[in-house]
C-alpha cells in the first residue's frame, strides 16, 4: 500500500491543546500521513470549531469517540480512518484505545499507555486479540543521537554496562512552590485525572523509557522518595529514584518540576567498562562518548560516519538543527511503516519495528506504580514485578 497517504483520525487535542498540534504537526511532517477525521473535544462544538480549524470535513468531525469509532469502522478500506491518534487526558487512554480496536482500528497513543497497570496489561490482551498497531508517543526515542547511543550499546561499544544516570528537571512549577503563581495548576495534579503521580507520572516515565531504550536494562528493583513541594497538591512535583538493574547495573533516575531554572533539561549518562555517553535533550544533535584513557569524542548528526537508524532517521545535512517535532515525527513514521505492513497483511514483521509499543507501556506504568508504592513504604527497595516479553 504505498499509492495514497495513511489516513489519520484524532481524538482530543482541539482547540488550544498543545500535545494535539505536536501530533499533528509530527505525523504531517513528512507527507505520508493526512488528518480526515476526529472527535477533538468532549464538547461537541468545540470538537465542531477544532475541525473547521482542521479544514475537516464536517461529515467526518464527531461529538464523541464512540460515535467515531463506529462511524469510521462502518466505511470502506481506503475511506475509513487507518489508525487514530489518542491526545486525551490519560483517564481516557484505556477506553478510546479499547473502543477503537476492538473496531478494527491502529491506534497510537500518547504516554502514558493508561490510567493503571492493570488497565495496561488489560490492553496488551486486546491489542493481541485484534492483530492491530499499537504505538505509544514516548517521542524522545525519536532522536537520531538516541538511536545512535542505543546502537553504540548493542554492539558492545561501551562494554558491560555499570551505571545509567538519566534526568529530567523542570522549573516550570516554581512559581507556585513560592505563592507568586497561583495560576499554573493543571490536570496533572488532580488524581482522578492524571492517576496516582504527576512528576514522575508524566516526566518520570520518559527518563525510564530513555533508560531502557538506549541500555536495554530491565528494573529488578527500586527505591524512591518523592515529595511535594507545591502547598494543596495531593500528588508529587519531584522525584529521586535508585535502581537496581538486572545482571547488576545500578541507575539513578530524578525528575522534577520544581528545579528552578531548568526548563525541559532531560538527560542521560550511561557508563560502561569501555567507554560511555551522554545525551541532552536540549542540544540533541550531539552525543558525547567519553573513555578516561583517551580524549572525549562527540559525534553529530547528520555526519558520514553516523550510520544505521540514527543515519535513516535523519532529515536533513549537519549543521541544520533538527528538534522536538522532527523526533515525534521520527515515532510517527515508525508506527506508520507497521500501519501500512497491516494494510497489506504482512503485520507483524519478523524483524521487528523502532516505535515504543504496550511493552513500553505497561513498564511505564509499573515504574510509576512501583516508585509511588516505594515512596509510601518503610521497607523502601521495592520489587519490580515481572513485564513478559
Amino acid at each position: 500500500m504505498k499509492n495514497r497517504k495513511l489516513r489519520m483520525g484524532m481524538v482530543g487535542g482541539g482547540r488550544g491543546a498543545f500535545i494535539g498540534g505536536v501530533h499533528r504537526r509530527a505525523a504531517a511532517l513528512d507527507g505520508q500521513i493526512e488528518l480526515v477525521a476526529g472527535a477533538f473535544s468532549s464538547d461537541p462544538k468545540k470538537s465542531t470549531l477544532s475541525g473547521k480549524d482542521f479544514f475537516i470535513d464536517p461529515s467526518r468531525v464527531y461529538a464523541s469517540y464512540q460515535e467515531m469509532a463506529k462511524k469510521e469502522s462502518a466505511l470502506p478500506l481506503g475511506e475509513r480512518v487507518d489508525f487514530v491518534s489518542i491526545v486525551v487526558r490519560n483517564h481516557l487512554h484505556f477506553e478510546v484505545a479499547k473502543t477503537f480496536l476492538e473496531a478494527g482500528i491502529n491506534v497510537i497513543c500518547d504516554k502514558p499507555a493508561t490510567f493503571t497497570l492493570s488497565e495496561a496489561r488489560e490492553l496488551k490482551k486486546i491489542i493481541t486479540k485484534s492483530k492491530k498497531v499499537f504505538a505509544l508517543t514516548h517521542n524522545y526515542t525519536g532522536y537520531p543521537m538516541v538511536k545512535l547511543a542505543r546502537q553504540m550499546v548493542r554492539k558492545g561499544e561501551l562494554g558491560k554496562i555499570i551505571k545509567v544516570v538519566c534526568e529530567y528537571p523542570q522549573g516550570y512549577a516554581i512559581t507556585a512552590l513560592t505563592g507568586e503563581d497561583k495560576s499554573i495548576a493543571n490536570w496533572r495534579a488532580d488524581p482522578k485525572v492524571a492517576g496516582i503521580s504527576n512528576c514522575m507520572g508524566d516526566i518520570g516515565t520518559h527518563a525510564e523509557n530513555l533508560v531502557h531504550y538506549i541500555s536495554g536494562l530491565e528494573i529488578d528493583s527500586l527505591c524512591a522518595d518523592l515529595s511535594v513541594n507545591i502547598p494543596g497538591r495531593k500528588l508529587d512535583d519531584d522525584g529521586n529514584v535508585l535502581v537496581r538493574f538486572k545482571g547488576g547495573a545500578r541507575g539513578i533516575i530524578y525528575a522534577s518540576q520544581v528545579s528552578n531554572g531548568d526548563e525541559n533539561n532531560l538527560n542521560i549518562r550511561v557508563y560502561g567498562t569501555k567507554k560511555s555517553l551522554e545525551w541532552h535533550q536540549e542540544e540533541p544533535n550531539d552525543l558525547i562518548v567519553k573513555d578516561a584513557r583517551e580524549p572525549r569524542q562527540v559525534y553529530r548528526r547528520g555526519n558520514g560516519y553516523v550510520t544505521g537508524a540514527a543515519a535513516d532517521h535523519t532529515r536533513i545535512p549537519f549543521g541544520h538543527p533538527e528538534g522536538f517535532i522532527e523526533a515525534f515525527a521520527n515515532v510517527y513514521n515508525s508506527a506508520a511503516v507497521a500501519i501500512r505492513d497491516e494494510i497489506d497483511g504482512k503485520f507483524p514483521r519478523k524483524s521487528g519495528y523502532d516505535y515504543p509499543d504496550i511493552r513500553d507501556g505497561i513498564i511505564g506504568m509499573a515504574f510509576i506504580e512501583t516508585v509511588v508504592k516505594s515512596s509510601t513504604s518503610k521497607q523502601k527497595w521495592v520489587k519490580f514485578p515481572a513485564i513478559p516479553k
